[in-house]
């Protein structure tokens, strides 16, 4: 048993991508959200997961999706079937990322968010999804935002503007990663998803984002959370404190992927989203 470094959450239902290509799903089936598909059983590169559905993106750069499609957000268009290198997925809006550095958005569009700016049709080197808002991460190391901010989730902050490396959003909050290892955030701060801890300030090398709480795995294979802790999502486990090589967060449930290729995750399970499939056990 081999996994990537590549897991993905969502509402209540959970991803991982093995290293020969296949996905492994668990958790909350009510909308085929884990009903796998043929063609995500091989040759897939990188793995999203919105609300209540899932996306995979496959090694010839076409995009596929399952799970709940009120919006239209597994609907693939024409454009995200070939050159795509990155995907995420929001509440109900999926966004790709194209080998010429330009955004496709599709799915629920109530308030712009896969409306592409001028901004994100080039020069775009990463992209991320909260639920009714998107980001662009810009090849100068600026964030750009669109859709939904009510809650400021898409007013980029002065250290946001340069020097980023990697993006992460959910909900009404958005996170950055700076290039000397510290983490920013911005939007909504119910629960307090945005007071960074003074562990996340420095050192990080991959963040990300739940409703209501925050990831960040540092350079030593530790995670950190802050945020939410109702489910116990940011009680970070002993087994995730070190040898850790990927994170990925939603509303309730945390997960982590560990050098030796097993999954380990915490928080909420009401649909066994933390139940580890054994063929990803440690």
């Amino acid at each position: 048993m081999s996994v990537k470094a590549a897991v993905a959450a969502g509402y209540a239902h959970s991803l991982a991508l093995k290293s020969d290509g296949s996905v492994v799903v668990w958790g909350d089936n009510s909308h085929q959200q884990i009903t796998l598909p043929t063609q995500a059983q091989s040759g897939v590169v990188a793995i999203a997961a919105g609300a209540y559905y899932s996306l995979a993106l496959k090694s010839d750069g076409s995009v596929i999706g399952w799970g709940d499609n009120s919006y239209q957000q597994t609907t693939i268009p024409a454009n995200a079937q070939s050159g795509v290198v990155a995907i995420t997925a929001g509440g109900y809006h999926s966004l790709a990322l194209k080998s010429d550095g330009s955004v496709i958005g599709w799915g629920n569009n109530n308030y712009g968010q896969t409306t592409i700016p001028t901004q994100a049709q080039s020069g775009v080197v990463a992209i991320a999804a909260g639920s009714y808002h998107s980001l662009a991460l810009k090849s100068n190391g600026s964030v750009i935002g669109w859709g939904y901010n009510t809650q400021g989730q898409i007013t980029i902050p002065t250290a946001a503007q340069s020097g980023v490396g990697a993006i992460a959003s959910n909900y009404y909050h958005s996170l950055a990663l700076k290039s000397d290892g510290s983490v920013i955030e911005w939007g909504r701060n119910l629960w307090a998803p945005i007071d960074i801890p003074t562990q996340a300030q420095s050192g990080v090398v991959a963040i990300a984002a739940g409703c209501y709480h925050s990831l960040a795995l540092k350079s030593d294979g530790s995670v950190v959370g802050w945020g939410g802790n109702n489910f116990g999502q940011i009680t970070i486990p002993i087994q995730a404190q070190s040898g850790v090589v990927a994170i990925a967060a939603d509303c309730f449930h945390s997960l982590a992927i560990k050098s030796n290729g097993s999954v380990v995750g915490w928080g909420g399970n009401n649909f066994g989203q933390i139940t580890i499939p054994a063929e990803l056990a440690g």
